[in-house]
């Protein structure tokens, strides 16, 4: 079982990859072998909406996201961690999900699957853990519905959403451990499944 968590924050040490990381950690825990992919290590362009992926389902463009898309369809579980700026997902997120299109492309112009060896893996599975500084009604659910469109693209069946208000200053979530042992749970309980 490959467990792969992408933790999206501009951020490296940022709540949500302290929240993935106990993710991973539980993941881990239940026999999963594990990696933690940090956006502000990589360098993509946002979509250009060329419909150049129409051709083949790939993207044209090259740099970073191919990688990342790599090992995103290599895993068998993902843990999806982004923060909410601005009522939504950090910007880093949105842009590789919407880099997703060639996916979409493979998926609904070209008839073909997004995962190609899917019938010998485990049918793959994934949580979204995300945290926002306010606790306004709604903030989580644009971010929600984003993911829960970027997993049925990537033919990820969405296991839970581990979303925490209230949460801001860098680092705070570590005075939360219900939080983290909820997280932590999850993992275990995305790799056990």
């Amino acid at each position: 079982m490959r467990c792969l968590a992408v933790a999206c924050s501009p951020r490296k040490e940022a709540n949500t990859s302290i929240l993935a990381g106990e993710a991973l950690a539980g993941a881990k825990k239940a026999g999963a072998v594990t990696e933690i992919l940090y956006l502000t290590g990589y360098s993509y362009a946002p979509c250009m909406a060329c419909d150049g992926c129409f051709k083949n389902g790939r993207c044209i463009v090259k740099d970073d996201a191919a990688f990342i898309f790599n090992k995103i369809l290599e895993a068998d579980r993902i843990i999806l961690a982004a923060p909410i700026f601005s009522m939504s997902i950090c910007a880093q997120a949105k842009m590789l999900i919407d880099r997703s299109q060639q996916f979409w492309a493979a998926r609904y112009i070209l008839k073909q699957p997004v995962v190609a060896d899917k019938e010998i893996r485990p049918a793959r599975r994934g949580i979204f853990i995300s945290a926002a500084g306010t606790n306004l009604p709604g903030v989580f659910e644009g971010a929600i519905r984003i993911i829960q469109y970027f997993y049925k693209i990537m033919e990820i069946c969405l296991a839970g959403c581990f979303c925490y208000p209230k949460i801001d200053r860098k680092g705070e979530i570590k005075n939360h451990p219900a939080a983290l042992a909820e997280v932590f749970t999850a993992g275990m309980e995305l790799a056990g499944s």
